[in-house]
């Protein structure tokens, strides 16, 4: 493996300010690695084994604290996975070219940054209408609420798959709008748990397609690792009102740099 400072950086950088905010790793890693030059569907494919592997340590921690809901986890998994096994698949079977392929990565992914940015934006606000508006959850059976967070999977499966961003920010989104009545912290371990399987399946099957560069994920998480601890550390210490706005920010930036 050759070490290359500028991955690491990334990594650190990356790292340092999910360990801050709780968001922003596939939606800034994979823009990052293009910036390097790295093709879109290596970017894609290298970002899913990192998150899977980053986040992993964030299961144990949560599991222990109670904070997973391993029904909502498994509901979830129930439609992400199937999607994700069902992109993989069609990404194999219709071979297309090389350039064919990385327009279209390119393209979702700058719809995927956009998306993410209003979620992160307006987060809180969505999160105090949820509180405040719960009574429409109450008119939902079990079982609707059930088919809803599957049939959320199913499109978090196929966005993350293609461009291995939105398990983090949509995912909690999502939940949120689903489960105003749990506490903010459980979601968020639950968000997590569904997220590592996700994106570890999305991430081996681009491996097969060999899109995943092994020493580039190598460097990104000689960086990450003690970025996330040091971020992590230092959450409560920085206004997350100045950070989210200008993460949110730069992320509608390089989406409208992928689209035009």
């Amino acid at each position: 493996m050759d070490f290359h400072i500028g991955y690491v950086i990334a990594g650190l950088v990356v790292g340092f300010i999910v360990g801050m905010t709780g968001v922003g790793g596939g939606s800034l890693m994979t823009p990052i690695l293009l910036y390097f030059g790295v093709s879109p569907a290596n970017a894609v494919g290298t970002d899913l084994l990192y998150a899977a592997i980053t986040k992993a340590g964030g299961i144990h921690v949560h599991h222990k604290k109670k904070n997973i809901d391993w029904k909502i986890t498994g509901e979830l998994a129930l439609g992400s996975l199937p999607a994700a096994a069902l992109t993989l698949w069609a990404l194999h079977s219709l071979r297309m070219d090389t350039d064919t392929l990385n327009s279209i990565i390119r393209t979702t992914l700058g719809y995927a940054l956009i998306l993410t940015a209003i979620a992160i934006l307006f987060k809180r606000k969505i999160f105090d209408y949820s509180r405040k508006n719960d009574a429409w959850i109450t008119r939902m059976s079990r079982q609707q609420q059930m088919i809803a967070t599957v049939v959320t999977g199913i499109i978090l499966g196929a966005v993350v798959t293609i461009t291995s961003i939105g398990a983090g920010a949509l995912g909690t989104v999502a939940l949120f709008m689903l489960y105003p009545l749990l506490p903010t912290v459980r979601l968020v371990g639950t968000e997590i748990a569904h997220a590592v399987p996700l994106t570890l399946v999305a991430g081996m099957g681009h491996a097969g397609l060999g899109n995943v560069d092994w020493g580039l994920l190598a460097n990104l998480l000689i960086g990450s690792l003690p970025g996330i601890y040091l971020g992590s550390h230092l959450a409560h210490r920085v206004a997350d009102h100045y950070l989210r706005p200008a993460l949110a920010i730069m992320l509608v930036f390089v989406g409208f740099k992928l689209l035009f």
